[in-house]
């Protein structure tokens, strides 16, 4: 990617160009007080755009810029952009309490809340705005700043123009949208890293939605917690990361540190970070995982913006979201070009794969950004998601069973055929059941044998009954439960009678 350096400009990228060229002819030709949308995935140098855009505009404008940001390392990284663009810029943070030395400056990097803070408290008062920069422009926090720039050009940049509040649309505060390169595009060229997908069917019924929209931390900590996804995630960490720089996400504290504890027990260097730690342990352990090779960290709510390592090789998804702006996010962690790595490893432990599409699909975002009800509407639900997964049975399961030639069995063809016949639907687990007592006999010597090979087929059994709620349109949790419990009795009692009867 573009390097910087503090005596040149950086050089635009054609794609970066365009875009430029399109911005500026909106600056030129609309109103003072318009209101402009870009959107660039990220790793498209967004930053290095708006950049330039702020060069270019103090050289052709008398008047100054503000850019808003919602992060302080967002605040320091934006102002080390503009530095190397020659641009000299003042941050205000929590340290600035008043503006003395405005009369120095033409551009300003402030955080939302501080700059709110300021204003409201009649202690700052910005002079001759030309233009505001919205930086990750679809968090709400940024709109209470709006009135204060009513005649101001705004400009809003994202990766996603998707509000975080679905009920605060982008259209209702900016006037057009802009959409640049996508991300197949940077790949094919060279600009963004290639993509290696893998997922996981992992069952979302546990979960509840919050406020905000997406899973809340009580329940996802509840799943993913819980040892067999624990199991999976470091299953899935052997089967595509071993020995790659990984970086996991997860929907709450309690989950990455039992992550961190289950990767140490399996004799793995990792390290957990979260908003509690302090700056100089986030310093320290940042330190430590971009000098390791194969470096692990997991980490909550944290990582998602104003983080930069190129080096990360694996991103693994160990949670699930109902947030489209977050999946690109999470996933743009590890899309950076780095030295030879030409490509990354996504683990999707979350079902977002299904529910958003493939990180480097095309996205209609003019639609999304006209029709947001439309797209939200329209989002997979996790019960259709479900009803798709094909249980595969492990082949080490499979190698326990040397004797059984057949592993199938058509759930919902079989309640079809049972009920066409006026018989009872849970006569569809008796043939199930059957099935299962017919490959634990033959595989086994004794009764002992056998329960041991049942115990093995939990798995399947759990997919079975998954299935079958779907054919009787019952499915609470407690149901399904009760069936699978019911349904492992019923498998022993079985493999005890057949048997008796073999004794007998």
């Amino acid at each position: 990617m573009q390097q910087e350096s503090k005596t040149k400009i950086k050089k635009l990228y054609d794609y970066q160009k365009r875009d430029l060229g399109e911005i500026f002819d909106r600056i030129d030709e609309k109103p003072d007080d318009y209101k402009l949308l870009y959107q660039l995935p990220t790793g498209g140098g967004k930053t290095v755009v708006f950049s330039e855009i702020v060069r270019r505009y103090l050289k052709q404008k008398n008047k100054k810029v503000v850019i808003l940001t919602h992060r302080i390392e967002l605040c320091k990284q934006t102002s080390k952009v503009l530095d190397n663009f020659q641009v000299k810029n003042k941050i205000i943070n929590s340290k600035v309490k008043e503006l003395d030395d405005q009369k120095d400056y033409q551009c300003f990097v402030a955080m939302v809340e501080t700059l709110n803070n300021r204003i409201q408290d009649d202690k700052l008062k910005l002079e001759d705005i030309g233009l505001v920069i919205v930086d990750e422009a679809h968090y709400n926090s940024f709109r209470k700043l709006f009135k204060y720039f009513e005649h101001c050009f705004m400009l809003g940049v994202t990766a996603t123009p998707l509000s975080s509040n679905f009920k605060l649309p982008m259209k209702d505060n900016y006037d057009e949208l802009i959409v640049g390169d996508s991300i197949t595009s940077l790949v094919d060229n060279g600009f963004l890293a290639r993509a290696v997908t893998h997922t996981y069917d992992v069952g979302l019924s546990g979960l509840t939605i919050g406020m905000n929209g997406d899973y809340t931390v009580k329940s996802s900590e509840k799943l993913y917690t819980d040892h067999s996804m624990q199991d999976k995630l470091l299953q899935a960490y052997f089967e595509t990361s071993k020995g790659k720089k990984t970086l996991i996400f997860n929907n709450g504290i309690r989950t990455s540190m039992e992550v961190e504890d289950t990767f140490r027990r399996a004799g793995l260097e990792i390290r957990h970070l979260d908003n509690t730690n302090n700056k100089e342990e986030r310093k320290e352990i940042l330190k430590w995982f971009k000098k390791k090779p194969d470096a692990i960290l997991t980490s909550v709510s944290i990582l998602t913006t104003g983080f930069d390592e190129p080096s990360v090789e694996s991103i693994i998804l160990n949670r699930a979201t109902k947030s489209l702006t977050l999946y690109y996010q999470m996933i743009g962690r590890g899309s950076r070009i780095y030295k030879n790595k030409e490509e990354f490893q996504i683990i999707d432990l979350g079902n977002n794969v299904a529910r958003f599409g493939l990180w480097n699909e095309p996205v209609d975002w003019q639609q999304v950004f006209r029709s947001p009800d439309f797209y939200v509407e329209n989002i997979v639900s996790d019960e259709e998601i479900e009803r798709n997964f094909v249980y595969k049975m492990p082949e080490d399961v499979k190698a326990e069973f040397p004797n059984t030639k057949d592993f199938t069995f058509d759930i919902r063809g079989a309640y079809k055929r049972i009920t066409k016949e006026n018989r009872k639907s849970k006569e569809v687990l008796d043939e199930s059941i059957a099935q299962h007592v017919q490959w634990c006999v033959e595989n086994s010597e004794d009764v002992f044998d056998a329960r041991i090979l049942a115990k093995l087929l939990k798995e399947d059994i759990k997919d079975r009954i998954r299935r079958y709620s779907y054919c009787i349109i019952n499915n609470t949790n407690n149901y399904k439960d009760w069936l699978e419990e019911d349904y492992y009795r019923r498998l022993r009692v079985a493999i005890q009678q057949e048997f008796a009867g073999v004794e007998s």
